[in-house]
């Protein structure tokens, strides 16, 4: 009777492991790194004229990445919503930039949720490219001079009440 060869689960194991430290090791570098200035942008508003994210300086913004395909962007939609009515008098900026091909989508989902904070198209994934990102949502949070202070990439119910306290702190 022959003993069975553990070298391919140990080869497969390691294939693996390689596979997930090239992922990680290629989100850790991020364009978007804390206290890295946001890169600047400008997109078509879904409605109204096109947003540079330089005019926001001397607010604090929150860029939120989203596609109508993703559940967890749609759960999160009210939430954000919630936080934008509640600061935007105080100097908070919610952008929010859709990365779907047809923009159609984006506001059949946006009228349907209700949403008031601007929303941006991105069909191109020009700016989702720019920011580096890979994950939906992703949150960015930036300073009033522009640096991002916050990255969050994905999604959970409860997320918004770490929005909201970083929020309140760099509104200070």
């Amino acid at each position: 009777m022959k003993t069975p060869s553990i070298a391919r689960p140990v080869s497969a194991l390691r294939i693996v492991a390689s596979i997930a430290f090239a992922v990680l090791a290629g989100t850790a570098s991020s364009a978007i790194a804390p206290s890295a200035q946001a890169p600047d942008f400008s997109l078509h508003a879904m409605s109204g004229p096109n947003m540079r994210l330089q005019d926001q300086r001397g607010r604090v913004v929150m860029v939120n990445f989203w596609a109508t395909w993703c559940a967890p962007c749609r759960q999160e939609m009210p939430q954000l919503n919630r936080l934008y009515q509640k600061y935007r008098s105080s100097g908070f900026v919610l952008l929010g930039v859709n990365v779907d091909d047809d923009p159609s989508k984006a506001a059949e989902v946006a009228t349907k949720l209700g949403v008031t904070f601007p929303v941006l198209l991105d069909a191109d994934k020009r700016i989702s490219k720019l920011y580096d990102l890979n994950t939906m949502p992703s949150t960015v949070i930036i300073d009033r001079d522009g640096k991002v202070r916050y990255v969050h990439r994905g999604y959970l119910a409860g997320y918004e009440d770490n929005y909201e306290k970083q929020i309140r702190e760099l509104l200070k």
